[in-house]
């Protein structure tokens, strides 16, 4: 059963298309499903675009027409926390509609129907990410000798794991930031879609993990530091993190086989 992964830029997805071997395209619903094998293991890859209609769309998709067995989410977002510094990585344990407000018929936040607020990714998968982000951070001083992660200056990352907001608003004041925190206080990053996709795949029972690298501190310079940031080392680090877990799936199967 195939795995999908879903980006909602362009950029983001280029280097993991460019990594799949076999690679054949189905278009579906506008958008450009990408089949082939990535890590050993069959892979469909998508642009769902941005924003959680597009997201949710997107997830609906590869679960009920393509059936995928489970979805990753990769990908940049604006830190919120002050842990949460530009470059490093956040693998989502819970996810949350910052923006979603049914009161007062639901309490603030709540999806009406599922009563609850926080949608949680699958913890296996989750730490999958999670092992190969930290490999990847384990890689910078190889990786910063390119010219596209030395002018951004990353010398060291930490990777993070915990709640990641998402809404239908780019973040780029500091008094928003606040607001944020003060609602949600654990949450370490805020993006556009991941929540979406997480309750699709509540919805068909399929595992979901994201990973988000911080292009940005959700501030007056998030734009700017947006745009340059997401083509460089976004890209690469959203490329090397879901390799380097698939890789690992492959080789925990071959010790199985070898084993048994």
């Amino acid at each position: 059963m195939s795995i999908g992964i879903i980006s909602a830029l362009h950029e983001e997805l280029a280097m993991v298309l460019a990594d799949m071997d076999q690679r054949r395209c189905v278009r579906a619903g506008g958008r450009d499903f990408w089949h082939g094998q990535l890590g050993g293991q069959e892979v469909v890859a998508v642009l769902s675009r941005i924003g959680k209609v597009s997201a949710a769309s997107t997830a609906t998709l590869l679960a009920s027409r393509f059936e995928v067995g489970a979805m990753l989410f990769t990908g940049v977002a604006g830190g919120l926390a002050p842990v949460a510094r530009r470059g490093d990585i956040v693998v989502a344990r819970q996810f949350v509609q910052h923006d979603f407000d049914a009161s007062p018929l639901f309490p603030r936040h709540e999806i009406p129907l599922y009563g609850k607020a926080r949608f949680a990714t699958d913890l296996g998968w989750s730490s999958r990410l999670e092992a190969a982000a930290r490999r990847c951070a384990d890689e910078l001083p190889r990786l910063a000798a390119s010219d596209h992660l030395s002018k951004h200056g990353l010398t060291s990352i930490q990777v993070h794991h915990g709640l990641i907001l998402s809404g239908d608003r780019f973040i780029a004041q500091p008094t928003e930031v606040q607001g944020l925190l003060r609602e949600h206080p654990d949450a370490l990053v805020v993006e556009m879609e991941g929540c979406a996709v997480a309750q699709v795949c509540e919805d068909f029972g399929i595992p979901f993990a994201a990973v988000r690298v911080v292009s940005d501190r959700a501030d007056s310079e998030a734009p700017s530091d947006f745009t340059s940031f997401v083509g460089d080392v976004g890209a690469l680090y959203s490329s090397l993190i879901v390799r380097y877990a698939l890789e690992g799936i492959t080789k925990r199967m071959s010790g199985s086989i070898e084993t048994g």
